[in-house]
């Protein structure tokens, strides 16, 4: 009986200990940028989701999303963030470098900061405690070994990004994936991550080459592009695209078993949400949340596609 007490005494002190770290009063600021394209906006979307989820399951915490047209506004949304009295700041920098300032200062008040997907030429823990991002050099590889494995002797046209260092890890992951293979590459040139200079890239290859039989584009959004100018010039020797972040549209594709997008790779947005789960679980788990976390670049196939697909995100 001793024995029963003991453990129904133990029992209700440790339920009046979980009720007393949901009551706990807890503010985190979300800088994200404005939903200026497709993948931001996913962004956007995903930060809102999971702030809601997270304020319904911890009723002493607040999340307040804030977001910010350029690198300036959010510098400024960082800082009225941090006279609200937050306890953490989860921020996607614009532009990381020129925000280095402004979530340092917020880390300097002993806050705590995480850091999602866009990293600062010093991004280590003096400057943040955690770093979410996805896997750029495994999305290039994992796509190029997706090709090497199904069209080991394809001619491949490449759809760049944007000039700057996580477009080269993407490319030099691609090129490890593909290496030992007769893959060809036959151009590559920069989209922007944008689906209208894809499409004139797009319609340029197609100009130039009498036969392609893979496109690999770094971004959804450029696929809608790529896709849009193959259909307009009637091309049928391109065997299959392959693109990456896991839009709802490209997941859909994949779960409907479109011929021309049989597979995805994930870059998510989700991303945001899943710095802000750990930054709760900061206050609320009373575990230790310091560290990177690295979001797999997973292969989207038809198999998998539903855990992948949220219909009602704008990208």
């Amino acid at each position: 009986m001793r024995k029963t007490m003991l453990g129904l005494a133990f029992a209700a002190a440790a339920f009046a200990g979980v009720v007393h770290a949901e009551d706990k009063k807890v503010t985190i600021g979300v800088s994200i940028p404005a939903a200026d394209h497709g993948w931001t906006s996913g962004v956007v979307f995903h930060a809102n989701r999971v702030a809601k989820l997270l304020m319904a399951q911890h009723p002493g915490l607040n999340v307040i999303v804030k977001t910010s047209p350029d690198a300036a506004s959010q510098a400024n949304a960082v800082q009225d963030l941090a006279t609200q009295g937050i306890d953490a700041l989860v921020i996607l920098p614009s532009d990381p470098d020129p925000l280095v300032n402004a979530i340092k200062e917020v880390k300097d008040k002993g806050k705590f900061v995480a850091i999602v997907d866009r990293a600062p030429s010093t991004n280590d823990s003096t400057i943040r405690d955690l770093y979410v991002a996805g896997n750029n050099p495994a999305l290039g590889q994992t796509a190029g070994e997706y090709i090497k494995a199904n069209t080991p002797d394809a001619q491949v046209v490449v759809i760049r990004g944007l000039p700057i260092p996580i477009d080269q890890q993407r490319q030099d992951g691609f090129d490890k994936g593909i290496a030992g293979s007769k893959v060809k590459v036959l151009d590559r040139q920069f989209g922007n991550w944008n689906r209208d200079d894809a499409f004139k890239v797009m319609q340029d290859y197609l100009t130039k080459y009498p036969k392609i039989d893979v496109v690999w584009c770094q971004d959804d959004d450029m696929a809608v592009g790529v896709l849009q100018a193959i259909d307009q010039a009637k091309r049928t020797d391109i065997k299959y695209v392959v693109a990456g972040a896991g839009s709802k549209d490209m997941v859909k594709k994949v779960m409907d078993g479109d011929k021309l997008i049989p597979v995805d790779v994930l870059y998510p947005p989700a991303m945001v949400g899943t710095a802000l789960e750990l930054t709760a679980a900061n206050f609320y788990g009373q575990v230790p949340v310091r560290g990177t976390y690295l979001v797999d670049a997973t292969l989207v196939t038809k198999d998998n596609a539903k855990d992948f697909y949220f219909p009602d995100s704008p990208f």
